[in-house]
């Protein structure tokens, strides 16, 4: 018996996302609940309640940021994940790519697959997570209907939804990618604070 108690709001541009979405899964099997994958724009998230973020990435000589990019290497093969990172297109724009998630939100298990293999086309293979070509052929060759998808992604119901989730999570404290609750208001940060997520979900089991 499963329960969905997590939600999981996350943006595809963000390499610690990516950790943390590769990572969950164990969390989810040990603890026998499960996760709602919530799509959001990062850069909302971060005009909203965060912009320190931007200055921080202007900045040649920030000491922090550059050890972040040795961490990111340290739990990326810890975690076993591919992390080709910072790619050419870093920073990335992902708008069209979280429009595509957003299309996805309904099908859960689609949605999972799609993230999983985008990814891997932006960490993995360094493509560009804001071409809806390539977004079309990586639906695809999870056996999705790329070319729906992608009139779906254009649509002011999933471009709506996409905002809204932006808003919820910003509404709701979350300041960046992954923003995970556990229970509606437990909330976490980033894929280092996972033992902390499966720790929730044990003492309220």
């Amino acid at each position: 018996m499963t329960d969905e108690r997590i939600e999981f709001f996350f943006d595809l541009s963000s390499p610690w996302t990516c950790l943390a979405f590769h990572n969950l899964p164990a969390i989810l099997e040990r603890t026998g609940v499960t996760a709602r994958y919530r799509p959001i724009l990062v850069g909302g998230v971060f005009n909203a309640v965060n912009p320190a973020v931007y200055a921080a990435r202007e900045q040649a000589d920030n000491r922090r940021m550059a050890h972040s990019w040795k961490i990111l290497k340290d739990w990326a093969r810890l975690a076993g994940v591919p992390m080709n990172f910072p790619s050419v297109w870093h920073p990335a724009k992902s708008v069209q790519a979280m429009r595509f998630a957003a299309a996805l939100e309904d099908d859960q298990a689609a949605l999972e697959r799609f993230t999983r293999a985008a990814f891997a086309s932006y960490f993995g293979r360094q493509e560009n997570l804001d071409d809806p070509d390539i977004l079309e052929v990586v639906a695809i060759a999870e056996g999705l209907d790329g070319a729906a998808i992608r009139a779906a992604a254009g649509s002011d119901r999933v471009k709506a939804r996409l905002r809204a989730n932006t808003q919820e999570v910003v509404a709701r404290g979350g300041y960046g990618s992954p923003t995970i609750f556990v229970d509606g208001t437990d909330m976490y940060f980033g894929n280092d604070q996972l033992p902390l997520v499966e720790a929730a979900l044990t003492s309220k089991s």
